[in-house]
């Protein structure tokens, strides 16, 4: 395949933390496309730029339909399947309405995407009372959403994609206001009805900025001789069924933390999935902080508070859990400008670490203040309280590094950069 990419351009608000096309494409200039951050085709044939917004999630807006209809979707690379909500509420600003569009397709219950492509559904599809395509699909954060299986044409920038597989979601429930406020997701996993996996992109990467909200994500394979080499880790791949692996999600292999200069004493068992699938580490851009599993969440959470007793003034209240699953917080004059210095946290892999620094390892809680202080907790939660056997590793602690997903080599890259520069570098200005 020739050598393409396309370029989106993004911008994120961190306010509260969230949620097979044969055809090959030929060479062609970058695209740029808006993307929007909240609580989460071939290239056309000439440089597109398009405004962009952000909060909680990084959300990419583009056309679907025909004639074309606008659409916002969070790019999630914990999902496989892209949906919108095709039903008018209230709430949504804005929605896909299929009996607009001439080329939208639902797909029969009958028809081969639905009785094979859908095996990584963790719940199985069924049949309505029309014999079409249902699914349902549900988040860690409780929300949920379903409705039908559908061919739908895509409009990216100048180009044109049809047929491809979404969800046409007309019933979804949300425990986070902002969540509603997009018309639907970017499923961007391993899976076969993936966004990447339908395009068939061969690598795709990103950049977050923690200095002007905004990133640049990249699809498909490119070349840029300012980046600094990247360190590789290889993503794995089992093929054996387990009941608590995601076989389609983008797993590395977690080998250690450290807390400064001081490597947490864990056994490397700590951080292997077992007999059931539990324990495996997953990059997830559709999840805003980071979950550990009890013991290592509760070896750094003791290790860092250890190496910050004598310059962060702890929060004392047992009954204040941040988002259920941040124990560890502490209060921060309103008045001090800056948080004192901070021991860096690495995140260990094989031939590559990850390294969490300065305002990553705190977020201020909003509108939370108590006797003239701001609350600040500790960005990293317990899988264990979320209701997850896995590690997860959100997008807030891979600010300012460039992330590589190499599809084709299966590995991922990661460099340390300054993401306002790339963007900058990148043609794109703010």
């Amino acid at each position: 395949m020739a050598s393409i990419y396309l370029i989106i351009y993004l911008m994120f608000l961190f306010l509260q933390s969230k949620l097979s096309l044969c055809s090959s494409f030929s060479s062609s200039p970058t695209l740029v496309l808006p993307l929007k951050i909240q609580v989460i085709p071939s290239p056309s044939r000439s440089l597109t730029k398009l405004s962009f917004h952000h909060n909680v999630s990084l959300t990419v807006s583009f056309s679907v339909g025909t004639p074309p209809q606008n659409v916002s979707m969070v790019i999630d690379t914990g999902s496989e399947l892209s949906w919108f909500h095709c039903k008018k509420t209230p709430i949504l600003k804005t929605t896909f309405d299929p009996l607009l569009s001439s080329s939208y397709s639902p797909i029969p219950c009958t028809s081969s995407t639905c009785k094979t492509q859908t095996k990584n559904f963790p719940i199985p599809v069924s049949c309505d009372s029309k014999k079409l395509c249902h699914t349902t699909l549900t988040y860690a954060d409780f929300s949920s959403t379903e409705g039908n299986l559908a061919h739908e044409t895509f409009h990216v920038g100048g180009s044109v994609v049809p047929g491809t597989v979404f969800g046409c979601m007309d019933q979804s429930s949300s425990i986070h206001e902002e969540d509603s406020k997009t018309t639907g997701l970017l499923g961007m996993n391993r899976g076969s009805l993936s966004f990447v996996s339908q395009m068939n992109f061969p690598k795709f990467s990103y950049c977050i900025s923690d200095r002007d909200s905004s990133g640049v994500l990249l699809l498909g394979d490119s070349s840029l001789s300012w980046l600094k080499p990247l360190s590789y880790t290889p993503l794995i791949q089992i093929t054996t069924p387990l009941p608590y692996f995601d076989r389609v999600a983008y797993t590395v292999q977690l080998e250690g933390i450290r807390v400064g200069t001081k490597v947490l004493p864990l056994p490397k068992s700590v951080f292997v999935p077992d007999h059931t699938g539990a324990g495996q580490t997953m990059i997830d851009s559709g999840t805003q902080f980071t979950y550990l599993l009890g013991p290592a969440y509760t070896a750094l959470r003791n290790e860092f508070l250890e190496q910050t007793k004598t310059v962060l003034k702890v929060l004392d209240d047992s009954n204040y859990v941040f988002q259920q699953t941040m124990d560890l917080c502490y209060m921060v004059p309103i008045n001090q400008a800056n948080l004192p210095v901070l021991p860096s946290v690495g995140l260990m892999f094989g031939g590559a670490e990850m390294s969490v620094s300065g305002e990553r390892l705190l977020y201020q809680v909003p509108n939370e203040v108590r006797a003239g202080n701001s609350i600040y907790c500790f960005t990293f939660g317990n899988s264990d309280l979320l209701g997850t056997e896995a590690y997860i590793i959100g997008h807030h602690h891979q600010h300012n590094m460039w992330v590589e997903f190499d599809l084709k080599n299966s590995r991922m890259g990661i460099a340390s950069i300054r993401c306002d520069l790339a963007s900058q570098k990148l043609g794109m200005s703010q």
